[in-house]
């Protein structure tokens, strides 16, 4: 899969969310993640993430994917719910290229 695809992936899903806000949430998913507000949202992109962290300590490569889906979906909506746009976390990972992890870690903590 190219980088290209990729991205339409990740743009057609959320566009999906996008299109599921002020849904019934008797009948979208998404809808009813939206209705119960960011602190739901956040807290279930925290237990996808522990999903994938469980089924990597397991080696268990197949649920790393499905866990994967499960907390970028959950990401998205997340993101979707606070305003904020893919291309909002793709400049920033932009901006970072070429800066070291320990760099951008104490840059950070300096403005903490």
């Amino acid at each position: 899969m190219s980088d290209e695809e990729v991205k339409t992936v990740l743009a057609r899903l959320f566009a999906i969310i996008e299109s599921r806000k002020g849904a019934d949430p008797s009948v979208s998913r998404t809808a009813l993640l939206f209705h119960r507000g960011v602190p739901r949202i956040a807290q279930k992109v925290g237990e996808e993430a522990v999903e994938a962290v469980i089924a990597a300590t397991r080696g268990s490569a197949d649920e790393v994917v499905t866990e994967s889906a499960d907390l970028l979906y959950h990401l998205l909506v997340l993101w979707s719910a606070m305003g904020l746009k893919p291309e909002d976390v793709y400049a920033e990972l932009v901006r970072r290229e070429g800066t070291s992890g320990i760099e951008e870690k104490s840059r950070r903590a300096a403005k903490g």
